[in-house]
């Protein structure tokens, strides 16, 4: 079978294939916004406090804006160098194994840098990929309490979506 030698034929074939890349792009990303995804849950700015800053302060901050889970970075980098529990903390000084005026850093757990894969959790992740998270952790850790949502490429901390967040979007969400 020869191919058309008309110079209209090959501007319609063209036309005609861009149509359907475009309206393949278009159905996946319907179908992509038709997922909940964690930007649903509309996770609050991530809180970060520096390692040498006190934990008073931490905790100050903590109870302004209602947070159960700080980050921390670095001072010089911004990296993400772990979290703070609020709830471990509030026990931690119960019993005196901190005290309000000791640095961040003795109370922070820290991120495992080799050996350790982490799953990343961004604006996009879909929430029944972030409920598997919290119920059965990463790599088989074990069930987690809260998320750090990153961007793509892990170099920006943009919120904290946590197990309750989950639960009360769920619970919100007409059936």
């Amino acid at each position: 079978m020869s191919q058309p030698t008309s110079i209209w034929a090959q501007k319609y074939r063209g036309a005609s294939l861009s149509f359907v890349t475009s309206l393949l792009a278009w159905t996946h990303n319907l179908h992509l916004r038709l997922q909940a995804t964690v930007e649903d849950l509309d996770p609050p700015p991530a809180l970060s406090v520096k390692p040498t800053e006190p934990i008073s302060y931490a905790l100050m901050h903590s109870y302004e804006r209602d947070y159960s889970h700080l980050t921390v970075v670095s001072e010089d980098t911004r990296a993400l160098l772990g979290y703070l529990n609020i709830s471990r903390l509030k026990e931690m000084l119960k019993s005196g194994a901190v005290k309000e005026t000791d640095h961040v850093e003795k109370a922070m757990q820290k991120f495992q840098r080799s050996g350790k894969v982490y799953k990343v959790i961004t604006m996009d992740t879909p929430l029944e990929e972030l409920e598997a998270f919290f119920n059965g952790g990463v790599n088989g850790s074990g069930p987690q309490d809260f998320a750090i949502v990153t961007d793509d490429n892990r170099r920006f901390v943009l919120g904290v979506a946590t197990k309750g967040d989950l639960e009360e979007f769920v619970r919100r969400r007409p059936a």
